[in-house]
């Protein structure tokens, strides 16, 4: 369980027990990573008001820790300019040089046209395209310079791993700025792996479909249960798993690719 021995790892919003972060989190750890995770309590706290603890971050670093990795975390709002230099800058001074990264945080309001306003479109995109476009940049920038320092003839590498949500599979009705910035992501993967390519950095997004954070009511449950041929809702540990394979050696041939891991839902 090693895999990612000595490797530093960076999640964004990490921000509670049942997300997704946390299972990533996890799951690098697992594995020998170290990480850095990101969260803004008061967004989670809007959506999950029952799950939400503001002392929780430190609750969970103890926990990683207990892994056997070294763990940091702090307060970060995408949405806010300069945020991703000053996460990187943070990264290096607590644990050292990242070559993980999970692009994890995302910002969701539901809304039709009829509802569509310009400030929703606004947040959307802060979050979900400028923040995860300029931590992405900022973390290549930062990769190449320091295979400039130790020399060409040394490969370092590095992983960029972002979150989508099918938007390509089906419309999203009900959900116009999350779906169209979503979707901005998955175009952003694909060209920014085949610029990054030389420098051994992969670029990948993960849609790992719907997903049982706390935010699925028995009756959501019930309602998508037979759309998944496997027979069980999604969970966490399911999309982790894959987002661990896409981090290790193991997935260096793998880059450019927006993989739907949905157990078949449909």
């Amino acid at each position: 369980m090693n895999k990612l021995q000595g490797k530093i790892a960076i999640v964004t919003g990490v921000s509670r027990e049942g997300g997704i972060g946390a299972a990533i989190c996890r799951a690098l750890a697992n594995e020998g990573a170290s990480l850095f995770f990101t969260h803004l309590c008061e967004y989670d706290q809007e959506v999950y008001p029952r799950s939400v603890d503001e002392h929780w971050p430190d609750i969970f670093a103890q926990e990683l820790r207990k892994m056997g990795v070294q763990a940091a975390h702090m307060k970060l709002d995408l949405a806010q300019s300069g945020s991703a230099a000053d996460l990187l800058a943070e990264v290096q001074k607590t644990l050292g040089l990242p070559t993980i990264l999970v692009n994890n945080a995302t910002y969701s309001v539901d809304a039709d046209f009829r509802q569509l306003n310009e400030s929703l479109i606004d947040a959307h995109c802060a979050v979900n395209i400028r923040g995860t476009f300029m931590l992405s940049a900022e973390f290549s920038r930062l990769l190449e310079a320091e295979m400039k320092n130790i020399g060409s003839s040394h490969t370092l590498g590095g992983r960029i791993i972002n979150m989508t949500s099918g938007q390509g599979k089906s419309p999203m009705p009900g959900n116009l700025a999350y779906a169209a910035t979503k979707g901005a992501i998955s175009v952003f993967t694909e060209s920014l792996a085949a610029e990054l390519a030389p420098l051994h950095i992969t670029v990948n997004a993960v849609d790992p479909g719907p997903t049982d954070t706390g935010w699925m009511t028995e009756e959501i449950k019930k309602a998508l249960l037979p759309q998944f041929p496997m027979g069980r809702i999604g969970v966490p540990e399911d999309v982790a798993k894959l987002i661990t394979f896409l981090a290790s050696d193991d997935s260096e041939w793998i880059t450019g690719e927006i993989i739907h891991s949905r157990g078949g839902f449909s």
